[in-house]
């Protein structure tokens, strides 16, 4: 089944696209690229198409940085233990990764890193990992990707003589912890100016921070920028401002000068051309989040602070064994999950998704979560049993707060917590049915028609005519692509098959062969439109999709990729 999508045509203000055409003297199509992201004249044109490192912020304005830099120093000159503590997340490995690294090279003392176990810790800050530091006599814990909701764990950590420096890009809590030093754009009183960091990014700042309080090149920073990319990618972060700077020179590295691990990812996943935001997404990210979701995330960490290449071969190898494991268990899954709705007419016509299997994989469930939302777009939330509660994840549908819905159920759950778009929770397994009733109920009450409808947001639209490979080249230079920066999005109106040429290709692929009247043809290809191929057949038609390149027998050519179709008004 394919659901139907709604278009939205993104607005873009028409003064601003006219005066960016006189300032830049390009196609008015790409003007309104920049409108709709906010560029409005030439100088922060200029910015956005020519990033440089120069543009990064001085880390020293983001508040907390002195007192952090100045304790790690400290504890570095006393020959004090201090242990680099980050999440099993892509994002949190990275920091880890990054900031271990870098003090390694810099101090011969103690030093050492901690994940917490998925399964038997949990997210973020845990007491286990905090005893573990204390029976250890570390009195230095750097916590990268979390820390900033742990008030009373790391309360629990200054009491016992261990200074705790929080370093998070998760949204603070009104009681924020005790820490020695916090590192969060976003706490209260910081005027850093930009705020959407991903945690491997402030991390990454800390580094910058340390070498120049210790007088060292800024270069020695940079070295990890490829993993700073490869967090911004993962963590699905804004790609603007800082963020961008810092995906843009992190992707030049990952392409012109890898680390020996990343280079190691992309060759046993079989990629073998410039690496894009995309790649870092959806081949190198999970291979590392498969380490923390089928057993134990230090072997990512292990990966990439590792300088010995057979061992790095041998660690990546490993993840990706886990990887494959990962697939065939959410393949699996997903199957299961779907079955339970489908045949059930009072599943399928609810506004929720809530499933509970006890012998569901944990480290799956968020992916099957968002497989779910592409055959019933809709809030679901997906369970399985772990040491004796109910546990899970939370995914969202398009500008629906589920962390909101969950909270409203909270007298039934033991723990939760979230964002807007993804959420999980633990629950006793008694309560799960009534659990499912009551979020069906809160999520009926509130969420719109439209909310329930996939949308495809239009960047501009243009004509056949102009798909030309300068255009094109422009286009690319939008890169790299993300939230706040997705790929652009066109629409053509009024098009049809050209000739019959448009076809069926592997039963559910449509190869398109389309013309505009004034005889501009271009081919494409639209995966999984097979249902709409009879509009294809029956006349004019609108058009929504991406341009890229096709390259076969060492040619290449623009095409298009085909997002949706419906019949021309």
């Amino acid at each position: 089944m394919r659901l139907d999508k709604r278009w939205t045509l993104k607005p873009a203000d028409e003064n601003t696209v006219t005066a960016l055409q006189e300032a830049l003297k390009v196609n008015p199509a790409i003007c309104r690229l920049l409108a709709v992201r906010g560029i409005t004249d030439y100088d922060t044109a200029k910015t956005f198409f020519r990033p440089d490192l120069s543009q990064l912020h001085d880390p020293f304005l983001m508040k907390g940085m002195y007192e952090a830099v100045e304790r790690i120093t400290e504890a570095i000159d006393w020959h004090e233990r201090i242990m680099v503590y980050g999440d099993y997340d892509v994002d949190g490995t990275t920091s880890v990764a990054v900031v271990y690294s870098f003090l390694r090279k810099h101090y011969d003392g103690d030093l050492s890193y901690y994940i917490p176990h998925r399964y038997r810790e949990g997210y973020g800050v845990s007491k286990q990992g905090i005893d573990h530091a204390h029976a250890n006599g570390y009195t230095v814990l750097i916590t990268l990707d979390c820390g900033i909701k742990s008030a009373e764990l790391i309360a629990y950590a200054q009491s016992l003589g261990i200074d705790v420096i929080v370093c998070d890009h998760h949204l603070p809590d009104h009681n924020v912890p005790p820490a020695f030093a916090i590192l969060n754009p976003k706490q209260e009183g910081c005027e850093y100016p930009y705020k959407e960091l991903s945690g491997c990014g402030i991390g990454f700042k800390l580094v910058s921070a340390l070498a120049e309080h210790w007088e060292l090149p800024q270069e020695e920073a940079y070295e990890y920028l490829d993993l700073v990319a490869t967090s911004i990618a993962a963590d699905i972060v804004p790609v603007d401002g800082e963020n961008r700077v810092l995906a843009y020179f992190g992707l030049k590295k990952a392409n012109t000068d890898p680390s020996l691990s990343i280079k190691t990812l992309k060759e046993i996943s079989g990629i073998q051309k410039k690496m894009s935001i995309s790649d870092l997404v959806f081949v190198i990210g999970p291979r590392v989040n498969a380490a923390g979701r089928m057993d134990d995330a230090r072997k990512a960490v292990d990966l990439f602070i590792e300088r010995d290449p057979e061992k790095i071969m041998a660690l990546a190898a490993v993840l990706q064994s886990d990887n494959t494991d990962r697939k065939e268990v959410d393949k699996t899954t997903t199957e299961q999950a779907l079955a339970l709705i489908q045949g059930d007419d009072v599943m399928i016509a609810r506004k929720s998704t809530v499933l509970f299997k006890e012998d569901w994989h944990k480290g799956v469930v968020g992916i099957v979560a968002s497989r779910l939302i592409d055959h019933y777009y809709r809030p679901t939330i997906i369970l399985t049993q772990a040491n004796g509660k109910a546990t899970g994840s939370a995914r969202s549908v398009s500008g629906f707060n589920i962390y909101e819905a969950i909270h409203e159920c909270r007298d039934l759950l033991e723990n939760y917590g979230g964002h807007f778009y993804a959420a999980g929770m633990t629950l006793d397994p008694m309560m799960v049915k009534e659990f499912s009733r009551r979020f069906e109920e809160v999520v009926a009450g509130s969420i719109t028609p439209e909310q329930l409808i996939p949308e495809i947001e239009i960047d501009a639209e243009i004509n056949f005519a102009d798909i030309k490979q300068a255009f094109y080249n422009i286009v690319m230079q939008f890169e790299p692509f993300g939230p706040n920066n997705l790929r652009p999005v066109f629409l053509t109106r009024n098009v049809t098959d050209f000739r019959g040429m448009s076809k069926i290709v592997k039963e559910q692929h449509v190869k398109f062969m389309v013309s505009q009247p004034n005889g501009d043809v271009v081919d494409g290809i639209g995966f999984g439109l097979v249902e709409k191929y009879p509009l294809v057949t029956k006349g004019p038609f609108d058009i929504v999709y991406t341009i890229d390149e096709n390259e076969f027998n060492g040619n290449t050519r623009l095409q298009i990729k085909v997002l949706d179709i419906r019949p021309a008004k």
